[in-house]
């Protein structure tokens, strides 16, 4: 998992509240467990004019011209800005995956579903819970100007607009050092191989009736 120390991108709004994950990713998508090859799909029925299957190809499909994603102003954005209760819905793991492969790396809102903002640490995002009013500002800073650009920077744990104001935010310890690592579970695990393997050659020699097959 690549580490997130700092990001500096431009700015996507999705000012909407109450977005659920099977808007994020649909449920037709999730037949796949790989983790990558979802970013095409990402809000799949509100991107697009037809409806999405597994297999397209999205490049050939009519896009709704309305949609924030689809605005060239809003392009190769990396920062998405929503509102309350983003993620809410079912507990998909696919819409974290979703969001990171289409390039997010920074959620910001005054609140996520819970599962959600914890599979989105476990996966390489930052989610950022801002209140209302500072959420509010940040989206009128980005309709009035276009390529608008957010530094956020996670070891201060600030949100950093291009006038330098600073928005504080926080974080779990274990949560922010897993990030700063780029650790995921599995990785926070084989930090600890060697113990590990240690333990299973005690447990080996101490109990070796536990390892015989069956038929031994």
């Amino acid at each position: 998992m690549q580490p997130l120390i700092r990001i500096k991108g431009i700015v996507a709004p999705m000012d909407r509240a109450n977005v659920d994950t099977d808007a994020i990713i649909p449920k037709q998508f999730l037949k796949s467990i790989k983790r990558t090859g979802f970013g095409p799909n990402l809000f799949d029925e509100w991107r697009y004019l037809d409806h999405g299957e597994p297999g397209q190809d999205c490049a050939r499909r009519p896009k709704n011209p309305d949609f924030v994603l689809n605005e060239p102003r809003y392009q190769d954005a990396s920062i998405l800005l929503a509102r309350r209760n983003f993620g809410c819905g079912s507990s998909r793991e696919h819409a974290p995956w979703a969001l990171k492969d289409y390039g997010f790396r920074v959620l910001i809102a005054p609140s996520f579903a819970e599962i959600f903002y914890n599979n989105c640490a476990k996966n390489g995002m930052l989610p950022v819970v801002l209140d209302e009013e500072s959420v509010e500002q940040l989206f009128r800073e980005v309709a009035a100007s276009a390529g608008y650009m957010l530094e956020v920077d996670l070891p201060s744990q600030s949100v950093i607009t291009p006038s330098a104001q600073r928005f504080g935010f926080e974080i779990d310890a274990f949560r922010k050092q897993a990030l700063l690592d780029g650790l995921d579970e599995i990785g926070l695990t084989l930090q600890y191989a060697d113990e590990i393997r240690a333990y299973e050659e005690r447990r080996r020699r101490d109990a070796p009736w536990l390892y015989q097959s069956p038929d031994a």
